[in-house]
């Protein structure tokens, strides 16, 4: 019992380490986090985060694998309470941009972030944060697909241009939001999808939101 107990306490701790190491890399970037910022910023001894990662390096490919979890939790897994479809892909943009509006991450949207920042820096962190765009692409390709597969988008549609259509639309209003506000970019953001959907869609499909 007692060893199932610091176990637990271990988790715990490891799950709070990485919340805080996540809104702190939204801010100071994923390079400008360290142990001791995250120590500092959680009130504890730097010593003891070297239980769970032994380096920076090792603390940010945590924090990209934290991230991913937190994108599947808040924005994957709610798009997918919706039928497969159109309706399927519109919900995982509305979604998406929802989470961007509830400022859960102070510095908008972690991985738009990170790919900016080491797009042009070989190495093992791009290389992940390649690996986690390359799944989010392909996991909206193969849902723009079954749009297509279940009939509610017409024959012909290319699913990966209307992937990057909606990748898009969702990092440039991310980014846009702290200057022109989130009423204006997130509103256009979810119209220009839908201006871009509605063309698509089949005669027998109507479900699109007004």
């Amino acid at each position: 019992m007692t060893q199932d107990g610091r176990l637990i306490r271990g988790e715990r701790t490891r799950a709070a380490v990485l919340d805080q190491a996540l809104l702190l890399a939204t801010v100071s970037g994923l390079d400008g986090l360290s142990l001791s910022q995250v120590a500092d910023a959680l009130g504890v001894s730097k010593s003891g985060l070297f239980a769970h990662w032994r380096s920076k390096e090792a603390l940010q490919l945590a924090v990209i694998g934290h991230a991913r979890e937190q994108w599947t939790a808040r924005v994957v897994r709610p798009a997918l309470e919706s039928p497969p479809g159109v309706r399927r892909l519109w919900a995982l943009h509305d979604h998406r941009l929802g989470f961007y509006e509830s400022r859960v991450l102070p510095g908008g949207c972690f991985f738009a972030n990170a790919h900016f920042e080491f797009n042009a820096r070989p190495g093992v962190l791009r290389d992940r944060l390649a690996t986690e765009q390359h799944d989010w692409m392909a996991f909206l390709i193969r849902v723009a697909t079954e749009a297509v597969t279940v009939g509610d988008l017409r024959p012909g549609t290319d699913p990966g241009e209307l992937a990057y259509v909606t990748e898009s639309l969702g990092v440039c209003a991310v980014m846009q939001a702290p200057l022109l506000g989130d009423a204006l970019t997130f509103g256009h953001a979810r119209r220009a999808l839908l201006d871009h959907l509605r063309p698509l869609t089949t005669t027998s499909f109507s479900e699109l939101p007004t």
